[in-house]
């Protein structure tokens, strides 16, 4: 019978850590904790701001928190998507494959302390903020 000694099991275990952790796809919390890019896109504090291209390029959509409908379903214009955000509220922010904010698309929720979002993993079509 032969054995493995700790060392070599404990190799092998971090050696699949790691060629797993590339696989796993970047979240919110890693699209958070790059912080802003050092050239920051224009998106003051108290606005979610979305563009219609990765990399903040493109059509850009600016809602106010102040005149937002909090815990509700807010499309984009019809026929507009984007692909990339800054959330700048001060409040969690999901945002949604689905016009409609349907679940049964794509849909990921970003923290509302700054959050640069340089390519969304799906077309946005609709987005909530949510109370704190």
């Amino acid at each position: 019978m032969r054995t493995h000694s700790p060392t070599r099991t404990t190799t092998v275990l971090a050696a699949t850590a790691l060629a797993l952790a590339a696989l796993i796809p970047s979240t919110a919390s890693a699209a958070h904790a790059a912080g802003p890019p050092t050239k920051t896109p224009p998106c003051a504090t108290g606005q979610l701001c979305l563009w219609a291209k990765p990399e903040f390029k493109g059509t850009r959509h600016t809602r106010e928190l102040s005149t937002l409908d909090i815990n509700s379903c807010t499309a984009l214009p019809e026929g507009a998507t984007a692909q990339s955000l800054v959330n700048r509220t001060g409040r969690p922010v999901t945002t949604y494959q689905s016009a409609e904010c349907a679940e049964t698309g794509e849909f990921q929720t970003y923290p509302g302390d700054g959050v640069w979002l340089p390519e969304s993993p799906y077309l946005i079509r609709a987005f909530k903020v949510w109370e704190r």
